[in-house]
């Protein structure tokens, strides 16, 4: 194996970050590809929970190296907040974190317009963090990448004429605003001193890598629902994390790629605005809600819950070219009496061929429901398949059947070893 690819499946918060934990005991890198600090991945390690939002997951390994690629944007503050966290718990990152010097920065100014956005009329539901601007000035080509830090000439051009088209924006929007060009510089460039040790060419690194042989994993953030071209458009983030983000968020070519993983919960969540055709507004979905303990890892904000939407998945399926699934969270459906999965959709009493593009659609579709008996029995202290309830055999055999995937873990709990390897 040279690289393997971990996605989300579903709109995020799948449980990434104790699957990626779990697979880095056999890898040798743990590789980031898009996003920021708006994703929240958790790790609980005897009785200890980490939270994560730009390191890897793999960094619990002492053999694994970490690497955040030139797709994720940085925000500076988070990352330092990050590495002081893990050293004080006793983690060390020196020597095995490596950023690329292409990734972009998020500067004041991104947090500033993406709140202000939020407050408009035209809120999506974004942490607020500043990753869609500055993913917007990646595009537009005036972003500011972690290279630009290493020269204050260079730096200092290019954020004049950044800040000064910021400054009348944020005036409209605020009113009397202005940033100040010479103290964002000094404050940068104290960052680039403070991970000066960190950066490197991790595309370079990443292809002598896999030429030796190396085994890596390509972790994305959010989840495939939430891509920006994929994905339920335009309540998604600004970025790529379906699997062929992997490539030009760490500059790895596809023939490179050996496999897809597929990380989805045993029912379904979403946060922020947007359609989700199985979300239940009612007493099952807070209890979906309280008993998953499903609430941001980085924001806290409650999670719409509803049940596991099967033709959303094979869609995400196709598009990511997953061939396997792990499945987290079942052990929250241990109390249902009656658990359903979504099978289809229909529109105007006539089922849907394919996951639908316009999220006008989405909100008219009427989900298609199969229903399961629930098992009523703890799966937590299940350690294998046959330790599970037959019924719960049942659900995971039909999610199979019902995606064209391969299940190859079953997750009953956030620790390490409440976790079913599947052969």
């Amino acid at each position: 194996m040279s690289v393997q690819v971990i996605v989300g499946a579903q709109w995020g918060d799948e449980g990434k970050g104790k699957i990626v934990d779990l697979l880095s005991k056999n890898i040798d890198i743990v590789a980031r590809y898009q996003g920021g600090a708006n994703a929240g991945h958790t790790v609980v390690i005897g009785n200890q929970q980490y939270v994560l939002h730009l390191i890897p997951s793999g960094i619990f390994h002492e053999h694994v190296t970490c690497v955040i690629g030139n797709g994720v944007v940085i925000d500076p503050v988070a990352l330092m907040a990050e590495i002081s966290q893990l050293e004080q718990s006793g983690i060390s990152t020196k020597g095995r974190l490596l950023i690329s010097h292409n990734a972009h920065v998020i500067m004041p100014y991104h947090k500033l317009l993406d709140s202000a956005r939020e407050q408009s009329g035209q809120a999506i539901g974004t942490t607020g963090r500043g990753i869609g601007p500055c993913y917007i000035d990646k595009a537009m080509r005036v972003g500011i990448r972690i290279v630009d830090l290493l020269n204050r000439k260079i730096l200092a051009e290019k954020l004049k004429t950044a800040i000064e088209e910021k400054n009348q924006l944020l005036h409209k929007i605020y009113g009397k605003m202005e940033l100040d060009i010479e103290a964002i510089i000094n404050e940068y460039q104290e960052f680039d001193n403070k991970i000066d040790g960190y950066v490197t060419d991790t595309a370079f690194y990443l292809a002598n890598a896999i030429k030796s042989g190396k085994r890596i994993l390509a972790e994305g953030a959010q989840g495939a629902l939430l891509d920006v071209d994929h994905g339920t458009y335009p309540f998604v983030t600004s970025s790529n994390p379906t699997s062929g983000g992997a490539c030009t968020g760490l500059g790895i070519p596809p023939t490179a790629i050996d496999g897809v993983i597929g990380i989805v919960k045993a029912y379904s969540t979403r946060v922020g605005n947007g359609p989700f055709p199985t979300e239940q507004t009612n007493e099952t979905g807070n209890r979906l809600r309280e008993i998953g303990g499903e609430y941001g890892a980085t924001t806290g904000r409650p999670r719409r819950c509803g049940w596991l939407d099967a033709f959303s998945l094979k869609y995400s399926a196709m598009i990511n070219g997953i061939s396997q699934v792990a499945i987290t969270k079942l052990d929250v459906l241990d109390t249902f009496d009656e658990i359903n999965i979504c099978t289809g959709y229909e529109l105007n009493w006539k089922p849907l061929k394919s996951f639908p593009a316009g999220v006008q659609t989405l909100q008219e579709i009427t989900p298609v429901y199969q229903s399961f008996a629930g098992w009523n029995a703890a799966t937590s202290n299940a350690r294998t398949f046959d330790e599970l309830p037959h019924k719960a055999q049942l659900y995971i055999k039909a999610i199979s059947a019902l995606t064209d995937t391969k299940i190859s873990m079953v997750s009953v709990g956030a620790k390490r070893e409440q976790t079913i390897v599947l052969k």
